[in-house]
């Protein structure tokens, strides 16, 4: 299942996520990932999750994004939660295309059972209908 925490550029959408990975630590099983577009969160999280910055993999759109997350979670199959902060750039996602993305990680997570919580700087009226049920928070 995918989790969605949305708002405004500079609501603290980033904060909730953070403090969502340092609860979930405690009581994970499995693997935890967190992509952000920079290493700035480095120190914030705990040496359990893993801090993928995803501008050194040269994604270029959202189906190259895609894949990245295929790829992840096929090299690690007691992967629990990806953490996705800033969603939009990190995924090279516009909202044109939000909603295709949004339903094929939708799917990868079902299908192989991993949570994907996510951080997108819009608000709540801006995304797509489907997704409604899905929000974890909204700034």
């Amino acid at each position: 299942m995918i989790q969605i925490i949305c708002g405004e550029k500079g609501k603290g959408k980033t904060k909730i996520l953070l403090d969502h990975v340092s609860k979930a630590v405690k009581e994970a099983n499995g693997s935890l990932v967190y992509l952000d577009k920079s290493n700035q969160h480095m120190f914030e999280l705990s040496n359990r999750v893993r801090l993928i910055n995803c501008t050194e993999y040269m994604i270029s759109n959202s189906s190259e994004f895609v894949g990245f997350i295929s790829g992840i979670i096929s090299q690690d199959h007691d992967l629990e939660t990806i953490y996705l902060d800033s969603f939009l750039k990190v995924a090279k996602t516009t909202k044109d295309n939000l909603e295709a993305v949004l339903r094929k990680l939708n799917d990868l997570s079902e299908a192989f059972h991993v949570t994907i919580i996510m951080s997108v700087s819009m608000d709540r009226e801006e995304l797509p209908e489907f997704v409604s049920d899905k929000i974890l928070a909204a700034l």
